[in-house]
């Protein structure tokens, strides 16, 4: 109750205004995110963000428009206005900062290793030396192994879209996959496909891009997404 709450003021605030000048919002997604956007098995949006986002267009008697991109060029988009906020799991890193805006953040999630159980003994840069880690392009998850595991010749595999990330890694093309650990759990570890698979150690930590600092958060280009300063 607390998150939502705080998402729909944070989100209220900057909206309104948007539904006031067009008469529709659009929003940017990336839906291979479950459980906060994903598409059903008949190709319909669906998931947290989805159902908050209607509920914003609804409330403020606006069209919502659904805007779908690749998670590496939302922003990029969204700079270049191809839609008005961007309302999908992002994590608040520095230099996103320097580029758009964002709201007070709305979910604090974990990062984890995931792998095929007993094939992996830890999630240090020595213990993982040689093998090939799997990584959604363009998010904080492929900044962090880029800095602490590609120099200690951890091989690293980015894909466009989480989703991707995790077929490869049930073929056994990829011997991990560096995920949120909601997204994770949720829609992998807890399907029957994810049966064999595990969370390896701890949760990673980088407090410049997520754990403490990281989030889940709608973010909007020129024009903060927050209800006070």
């Amino acid at each position: 109750m607390k998150k939502s709450l705080l998402l729909w003021v944070a989100l209220m605030a900057s909206t309104s205004a948007l539904a006031a000048e067009n008469k529709e919002i659009r929003f940017g997604v990336d839906p291979t995110f479950a459980p906060f956007e994903w598409k059903d098995p008949q190709g319909k949006l669906a998931g947290f963000d989805i159902d908050l986002g209607n509920a914003i267009c609804q409330q403020l008697q606006a069209k919502c428009v659904w805007v779908e991109s690749n998670f590496d060029g939302i922003i990029p988009a969204l700079k270049a206005r191809k839609f008005d906020a961007i309302l999908s799991g992002m994590y608040m890193t520095e230099k996103r900062k320097e580029q758009i805006g964002f709201s007070d953040k709305l979910y604090n999630g974990p990062v984890f290793l995931v792998a095929r159980k007993n094939t992996l003994s830890g999630n240090t840069p020595e213990q993982l030396k040689g093998k090939t880690i799997g990584v959604e392009q363009g998010s904080a998850q492929e900044t962090y192994v880029n800095q602490h595991w590609r120099p200690a010749g951890i091989n690293i595999v980015a894909y466009q879209g989480a989703d991707s990330v995790v077929r490869d890694l049930e073929s056994g093309r990829i011997d991990g996959a560096v995920l949120s650990g909601m997204m994770a759990d949720y829609s992998f570890l807890q399907q029957p496909q994810g049966k064999d698979f595990a969370f390896v150690g701890g949760h990673l930590q980088d407090d410049k891009l997520f754990w403490r600092r990281g989030g889940h958060w709608p973010a909007q280009g020129r024009r903060r997404l927050t209800s006070g300063d």
